[in-house]
C-alpha cells in the first residue's frame, strides 16, 4: 500500500498509519517511507478498526479522509481519479469497487471473484448491477472531514462498523455516491478457513446492523441464507432424486464459466471460484 503511494500522479496529500494490536508491527515498514511520503504512524491499544481510523482522523489535517484497509494496492492514478471525481461530483462521501491484480494467486482471485461477481453478491460491492443501493466500505472510502466529525465517526463495533457508518451518513442526508474509476486491488484473505471466517462475521454483523437499523436487511442480504437452505433440501432430495443436483450443477457451471472468462481463461481460477463462492454463501448465510 505504502509503496504505491508513493506512485500516485496526484501528490498533495498526506498519509496516517495507525497501528491496532497487529501481531506484526508495521514500524520498520513504514520507517522505509518517512522520507518518500508525508507519513504518520501511530501506535494504539488493540480497540477495533473503527476506533484506530477514528484516531488517525483526529490527527488528519485534511478536508476529506480517505480510508484504506492495509491489504490493498492503489493504482497510480487512484487520487487523480477522486480528485477529478469530486470536481464533477462534489458529495459528502464516497467510495469506490475493488478488483484483483494479475500477480494475485489463483485462490486470492477466486475469493475477490466471490466477493464481486453479481452471481454471487448481487453487485452490492461496487458492481455496475446491483440490487441495493451502494453503501460505502472502509477497504477503499472517502468522506469529507467535517461530515465524519459531525457524526462522531465510526463506532466500536468490531464487524460491519463500515456499514453501520455509511448508514448513519445517508440518514443523516449527507450525498454519497459510487466513484467507478476509483478502484484498487484487494489482497485478500489467503485461503478458504480464514475466509469463511470473515465471511461469517459479516453475516453476523448484518443481523447486528438490522437490530440498530431497523429495515437495512435487505432481500439481496438473505439470499445466502436463503441458498444454504435450498443446498440442504437439493442435496437430501438427492438421495430419492438424482434430478435435485441439477439446480446446483447449472449454477456452479455457470460460476465456472464467468470466473474464468473473467480472468483470461484460467481453467484454475474458474475452479477456485466455485469454490470460493460456496464458502461465501454458506459462511454469511
Amino acid at each position: 500500500l505504502l509503496s504505491s503511494l508513493c506512485k500516485q500522479t496526484y501528490v498533495h496529500f498526506e498519509v496516517i498509519v495507525v497501528e491496532d494490536g497487529s501481531e506484526i508491527p508495521a514500524k520498520e515498514i513504514v520507517g522505509r517511507y518517512q522520507g518518500r511520503l508525508d507519513l504518520y504512524y501511530y501506535v494504539i491499544s488493540n480497540s477495533g478498526p473503527g476506533m484506530a481510523r477514528n484516531h488517525g482522523a483526529r490527527q488528519a489535517l485534511g478536508e476529506y479522509l480517505l480510508i484504506l484497509d492495509s491489504d490493498v494496492v492503489l493504482p497510480s492514478t487512484w487520487l487523480e481519479h477522486i480528485h477529478d471525481s469530486l470536481n464533477h461530483y462534489p458529495v459528502d462521501a464516497f467510495g469506490g469497487p475493488d478488483k484483483a491484480h494479475a500477480s494475485f494467486s489463483p485462490i486470492q482471485k477466486a475469493i475477490n471473484y466471490a466477493m464481486t461477481s453479481f452471481l454471487t453478491t448481487g453487485g452490492i460491492r461496487g458492481g455496475k448491477k446491483k440490487l441495493d443501493k451502494f453503501y460505502p466500505r472502509s477497504f477503499n472510502m472517502g468522506i469529507r472531514r467535517d461530515v465524519y466529525e459531525c457524526l462522531g465517526g465510526f463506532s466500536g463495533m468490531r464487524y460491519g462498523e463500515d456499514i453501520d457508518f455509511s448508514i448513519r451518513i445517508m440518514e443523516a442526508g449527507y450525498r454519497t455516491r459510487l466513484f467507478p474509476s476509483a478502484w484498487v486491488y484487494h489482497k485478500r484473505r489467503t485461503d478458504l478457513t480464514q475466509f469463511f471466517r470473515q465471511v461469517r462475521h459479516s453475516g453476523e454483523a448484518r443481523i447486528a446492523l438490522n437490530r440498530k437499523h431497523p429495515g437495512s436487511l435487505k432481500l439481496v442480504h438473505c439470499l445466502p441464507a436463503l441458498f444454504t437452505f435450498s443446498v440442504c433440501l437439493l442435496v437430501i432430495g438427492s438421495f430419492f432424486c438424482r434430478l435435485f443436483l441439477v439446480p446446483l450443477i447449472i449454477y456452479a457451471l455457470l460460476l465456472f464459466v464467468d470466473a474464468m472468462f473473467r480472468n483470461k481463461c484460467d481453467l484454475r481460477v474458474g475452479l477456485l471460484s466455485v469454490i470460493a463462492s460456496f464458502t461465501q454463501l454458506f459462511g454469511y448465510g
